[in-house]
């Protein structure tokens, strides 16, 4: 069952998927509807998941689950992956590379390879005060909170 994001709990489950490049708008708007799709029909042991899904920035899918209605299982998570893994076939998008970072600036999101980031801050096209976007955030509170955090204090600061 699909849920309003601002009325999830704080320690809602998330789970954050990146494309390595921006998602064309008309993608956006059928990867949202799939999202929809998806959100109402999740369930884990046949008990609906309050769910939420949404892409962000044109970059980012994003999905949800507020555990105080129904937790999700093993193998709603696998049915989750399965999902974006799909997704990623249909619209010819990468979604797992982990080693693709992204970054704000200038009001625009940039997504480059780990080496380019490295280059970057380097030669100063980036600094520790720049806004990176930390894919690895577990909890609504914590989306909410650091999700896009100084590069200073992030993990990625270790690949510079």
């Amino acid at each position: 069952m699909k849920v309003d994001f601002q009325k999830m709990s704080p320690q809602a489950r998330m789970w954050i998927y990146q494309s390595s490049e921006p998602i064309v708008a008309t993608k956006v708007e059928s990867i949202r509807n799939r999202l929809q799709e998806f959100t109402e029909q999740w369930a884990a042991h046949q008990q609906p998941l309050a769910a939420w899904g949404e892409v962000l920035h044109s970059r980012f899918i994003v999905l949800g689950v507020d555990g105080r209605y129904n937790q999700p299982s093993g193998c709603s998570i696998d049915e989750s992956v399965a999902f974006i893994r799909a997704l990623e076939q249909e619209f010819a998008l990468e979604l797992f590379d982990r080693m693709t970072f992204s970054y704000q600036k200038d009001g625009q999101v940039y997504t480059v390879p780990r080496e380019q980031f490295q280059h970057l801050y380097q030669s100063g096209e980036i600094s520790d005060q720049t806004m990176v976007f930390d894919n690895l955030v577990s909890s609504k509170e914590d989306f909410d909170d650091h999700w896009l955090k100084p590069l200073a204090q992030s993990w990625h600061h270790r690949f510079v």
